[in-house]
């Protein structure tokens, strides 16, 4: 399945979530922390060809993810997504770790999700910011996006450890993993 999202970085994700009441979005799911670990064998060789293998825990629920080469058009990234849902995290690791995959990386956020019409709005709180992530078909989400006051040409590219790395270089006493403090 092809995966088209916009993310775009927000100052308050409250007017955010007005906004999306008013224009007639469903919250889906409150907001709950997600844990991300992504994967990589000791080569760096899915990182290095533009892939991601990544294990996400929500609460009890499990996915396990691989996602492929991106592009990016008009504030849209596009890419190659395949997940399914596992029953462990613990278990999926131990697998992946035994096939040579150890967790590379480490990410968090706390997560709402609304539906608006056939897309999926994120709202996204992380350790450097509030996103706005909307998926759906390509050709809706700039439309989907000024439909709740936001500017799809502030749309960013990168993925959230492409941001934390940006982020990290001019915070330098941040952590290494994009993580809230404990």
């Amino acid at each position: 399945m092809v995966e088209q999202e916009m993310k775009i970085p927000v100052a308050a994700l409250p007017v955010v979530r007005e906004r999306l009441g008013e224009r007639g979005g469903r919250c889906l799911y409150p907001s709950a922390l997600e844990n991300n670990w992504v994967l990589d064998d000791d080569r760096h060789t899915l990182a290095r060809s533009g892939r991601l293998l990544r294990v996400r825990q929500s609460g009890r629920q499990c996915w396990l993810t691989l996602k492929g080469p991106g592009s990016f058009a008009e504030g849209v990234k596009s890419r190659i997504e395949i997940e399914t849902p596992v029953e462990s995290v613990e278990r999926i690791l131990a697998i992946l770790d035994g096939l040579g995959f150890r967790p590379a990386r480490r990410y968090q956020k706390r997560r709402e999700v609304w539906t608006l019409g056939e897309i999926v709005v994120a709202l996204d709180e992380t350790p450097m910011g509030e996103f706005v992530e909307l998926e759906g078909p390509g050709e809706l989400l700039a439309e989907a996006a000024a439909d709740i006051a936001l500017d799809p040409r502030t749309a960013v590219r990168g993925t959230y450890l492409d941001l934390w790395s940006a982020y990290h270089a001019l915070h330098p006493d941040a952590p290494a993993d994009m993580v809230f403090p404990e």
